[in-house]
């Protein structure tokens, strides 16, 4: 029994000597892997060991090993290469004189433990362990759009964060305002799932659970992704992104715009606000000043009160109601006091002024607000102001004084709320008019158009001595303007155009003369002009020469003073001796001068 057991020991230890012999790879107990690191896509440089002598690499075998199971890959024998059939035999190749295999383009699925082995003058063996290395793409993020109460029970879905194509799977953490989260009990929860793509790289998909307060209305969540390559740790940021949160109001307020003194005219919008959200529904009510009860207004389809243009009836007290219809619970807002200032209409005494010349008036002005008021009384055709004060005195009244004069009424407090009122001063007096008589040079047989102005008061009436199309415009009350179109015929050129103003205290006439003139034009011919006036009393003015006779007499004048100035440079040549005149002829000069 010793015998066989001591034999079976002999045997089994002839066995192993042989397997060893014969080169099976991986039976004997090895070191740990040399470790190489490489990108995908990039080159892996597999070393078959630092230490051996040149003539240890004429003859390698080389083997993948996947799950334990060596698979040759590549022969070197010679100093030559040749890559066995699989998924390595067009990725593989010979460096630095056969000491190093090269594996191009290197994938996840190439992470696994690389063997050397070489048969002479002895069996040797190096295993090289190639990791494989890929960053994720930036993360995306995708935010819960729909939002999440603060009252919900169970954590809710805050946002789903994405990594793609990355290897090995990365690392991700969720923050809160650049505040790392943890998993918290019915408070946080983090789910991660992965993909495995098929090139080998891994797809991360984390969901982000969380239960959010009122006070996470405006925080701030991203995931980061933690990664290592050949260089070292790295990591990617999400965009930050805020999630709906809703909770319910616990106040509502009014808001008026615009804030400050409001005047009528504006436009003004009054708004409920609350601290909830969603917001409630809003109602807005006044008081009425009768029954002193709150009367709902009629708000916009955004539950904004628009008042425009504002009024003084707008004044008043208003409140806003807000029902939120998730709990049915009513809110109610403080009451707040709106302020329409205002400007009533103004009243000037006496309506329709008028006085005689060389009397004097009184004219005072009336209104109402709600503030204290400042009045200024201005001349309507100059703009300048007369008198400061709601009462303006006009003494020893000219015809000139008539007119427009106007009233402000504004408010100092309340910039740009006035209101004016224009009066019109009459001053008794029979027709005005410009000038008694005038000449207008015409064409014969041509279409003339004469006007003629006349004021007064009352209001005088024109008329003309000849036939033609006449016409009237009203200056003011108490001035009028009348055209009248006609054709110059003979009988016209000998009478002329006569044009008679009157009224009850009298009347005043223009006369207009015309006179032939070939070199003008019907488009060249004047009117009486409405703004160069004389008093009706006046001699007669008449009018100019024509103007191309002034230009005549300029030019002959002209001529008179550069035959002086000729003369007088020839009598200077020739007192100097230097013109060309002979003895005889300055003696004969002399002579004639002597006569």
């Amino acid at each position: 029994m010793v015998r066989c057991r001591l034999v079976c020991a002999l045997l089994l230890a002839a066995c192993c000597c042989c397997r060893r012999a014969a080169g099976v790879p991986g039976e004997a107990e090895q070191p740990e892997p040399e470790l190489l690191e490489v990108e995908v896509g990039s080159t892996a440089l597999l070393k078959c060991g630092a230490s051996h002598s040149p003539g240890n690499f004429s003859h390698i075998d080389w083997f993948s090993v996947h799950k334990g199971k060596p698979t040759l890959i590549f022969r070197v024998r010679q100093g030559q290469g040749q890559s066995e059939p699989g998924e390595y035999q067009h990725r593989l190749s010979l460096e630095d004189k056969g000491t190093t295999l090269a594996l191009t383009h290197v994938t996840p699925h190439d992470e696994r433990i690389f063997l050397c082995q070489g048969k002479r003058p002895r069996s040797q063996e190096h295993r090289i362990q190639l990791r494989v290395y890929k960053a994720p793409e930036e993360p995306s993020i995708q935010v819960n759009a729909l939002g999440i109460s603060v009252n919900s029970r169970e954590p809710e879905e805050v946002a789903t964060c994405v990594g793609r194509n990355g290897y090995p799977i990365p690392q991700v953490i969720w923050y809160k305002n650049d505040q790392p989260l943890k998993e918290e009990k019915n408070r946080v929860h983090i789910q991660s799932s992965q993909i495995v793509e098929s090139s080998g790289l891994y797809t991360l998909r984390s969901v982000l659970k969380a239960q959010l307060l009122k006070e996470d209305k405006d925080a701030q969540f991203y995931c980061e992704l933690n990664y290592r390559l050949p260089s070292g740790n790295h990591m990617k940021e999400s965009r930050e992104v805020t999630v709906p949160v809703f909770y319910p109001a616990e106040k509502v307020w009014l808001e008026v715009e615009p804030v400050g003194m409001l005047k009528e005219g504006d436009r003004v919008e009054i708004r409920c606000l609350a601290d909830g959200n969603p917001p409630p529904h809003f109602s807005i009510s006044k008081q009425n000043l009768s029954t002193r009860e709150m009367e709902e207004e009629t708000t916009n389809d955004n539950g904004i009160l628009v008042l425009e243009p504002a009024q003084k009836e707008h004044s008043g007290l208003y409140e806003c109601q807000g029902l939120d219809l998730e709990t049915t619970a009513s809110l109610q807002s403080d009451q707040q006091e709106l302020l329409v200032n205002y400007v009533s209409d103004v009243w000037v005494s006496p309506a329709a002024p008028e006085s005689q010349e060389g009397s004097s008036l009184t004219l005072t002005c009336k209104a109402q607000s709600n503030q204290a008021l400042e009045f200024q009384w201005l001349r309507e055709k100059t703009g300048k102001v007369l008198e400061k004060g709601p009462v303006l005195q006009l003494h020893n009244l000219k015809r000139e004084a008539g007119g427009g004069y106007r009233c402000v009424a504004s408010v100092p407090s309340v910039p740009g709320l006035n209101r004016t009122q224009l009066v019109n001063v009459a001053i008794f007096g029979p027709p005005w008019m410009a000038l008694k008589q005038r000449k207008m040079w015409v064409q014969k047989d041509t279409l003339l158009n004469l006007s003629c102005e006349a004021s007064g008061h009352p209001r005088p009436t024109i008329s003309w001595n000849v036939k033609g199309t006449a016409s009237e415009q009203d200056q003011d009350p108490q001035s009028v303007l009348s055209f009248l179109n006609v054709l110059v015929t003979p009988q016209l050129l000998e009478t002329g155009a006569e044009c008679v103003a009157s009224n009850s205290l009298g009347k005043n006439t223009t006369i207009i003369f015309l006179e032939l003139d070939s070199s003008r034009t019907a488009l060249n011919m004047s009117t009486v002009s409405p703004h160069t006036r004389a008093n009706s009393t006046s001699t007669e003015k008449k009018l100019p020469e024509p103007e191309s006779k002034g230009v005549v007499i300029v030019a002959v004048t002209v001529c008179v003073l550069v035959l002086a100035v000729l003369g007088a440079v020839l009598y200077f040549f020739y007192k100097k001796g230097k013109l060309p005149c002979g003895r005889s002829g300055k003696q004969e000069m002399e002579r004639n001068t002597s006569i």
